[in-house]
C-alpha cells in the first residue's frame, strides 16, 4: 500500500510539472513589473502665420429721448452691417447693444446715448479694407482685428504629438543614464496648450488701413509616466 501511494504522488507531481512546462497545459506568465517608473514632461510647438481676422465695428448715437437715441443708432448701424457684408465680412454678429443716460460737462443728465457693436470675420488680407468700409459707412468704434488660424485645432493636435515625442526622448535619455530601459506607458496627461500673441512681421493691404501679421506659436505640454525595465 505504501508503494502504491508513493507512486500516485510521483504521478501527480510529474503531471503538474508537465502542465507548467507545456504551453498547452498552462498560460504564459507576463514578466513581473519592477514597479519602477519615470515621469517626464514633454513640450511641442507648431508655428504658423494667421490667415483669419475678426473685426469689431460699432456706432454710438445721442438724442434727447431714449427712443430717439435707439432709432438713430439702429439706422446708423444698419449701414455699417451692410458695409461689412458688402466688403466680404462673414459671420456678421451683434456683440452688444446698450442704452444709457448721457451727461453734460457739469454732470447733469443730458439725453441718452445708444451704442451697438458687431463683429465680422474676414481673411487676413481683407482686414484693413473691412475696417475702412465700416468707418466709411459711419462706424464710430473699431476694435481688433483679432488674428487666428482657420486650422487652429489641427495645429494643436500636431503640437500635442510633438510633445509626446519630446517626452519619449527625455524618458529614454534618463533611462539610459540610469542603466535601464523604457517599458510601456502607464499614464499620460495633457497639461496645457496655448497660442501666444503674434510677433510683428509684415503689413498687408497697403492701400487700406494697415494690419500687421506675424507667426503664431501653438504650444502643447504633456506629462508621461513610463515603466522602467
Amino acid at each position: 500500500m505504501k508503494r502504491i501511494a508513493l507512486a500516485a504522488v510521483l504521478v501527480l507531481a510529474v503531471a503538474a510539472l508537465a502542465g507548467v512546462l507545456r504551453p498547452e497545459g498552462a498560460k504564459a506568465v507576463d514578466p513581473v513589473a519592477t514597479g519602477d517608473t519615470v515621469t517626464v514632461t514633454g513640450t511641442g510647438s507648431v508655428t504658423a502665420v494667421p490667415d483669419r481676422a475678426v473685426v469689431s465695428a460699432g456706432v454710438e448715437s445721442r438724442a434727447p429721448t431714449a427712443r430717439a437715441a435707439l432709432a438713430a443708432n439702429a439706422a446708423a448701424m444698419r449701414k455699417v452691417l451692410d458695409a461689412l457684408r458688402a466688403r466680404g465680412g462673414k459671420d456678421v454678429t451683434t456683440q452688444v447693444v446698450s442704452l444709457s443716460t448721457a451727461f453734460d460737462p457739469n454732470g447733469r443728465p443730458d439725453g441718452f446715448v445708444a451704442s451697438n457693436l458687431a463683429s465680422a470675420e474676414t481673411t487676413l488680407d481683407g482686414a484693413g479694407a473691412l475696417i475702412d468700409a465700416a468707418v466709411d459707412a459711419g462706424a464710430t468704434t473699431i476694435s481688433g482685428p483679432t488674428l487666428s488660424r482657420s486650422d487652429a485645432e489641427a495645429l494643436g493636435d500636431r503640437a500635442l504629438e510633438r510633445a509626446v515625442g519630446d517626452a519619449g526622448d527625455r524618458a529614454a535619455l534618463l533611462a539610459k543614464a540610469a542603466g535601464r530601459e523604457l517599458g510601456r506607458v502607464t499614464a499620460i496627461t495633457e497639461t496645457g496648450a496655448v497660442a501666444p500673441p503674434f510677433a510683428a512681421e509684415k503689413a498687408v493691404a497697403a492701400d487700406s488701413t494697415p494690419v500687421v501679421s506675424g507667426p503664431q506659436e501653438t504650444t502643447a505640454t504633456v506629462s508621461v509616466t513610463y515603466e522602467l525595465r
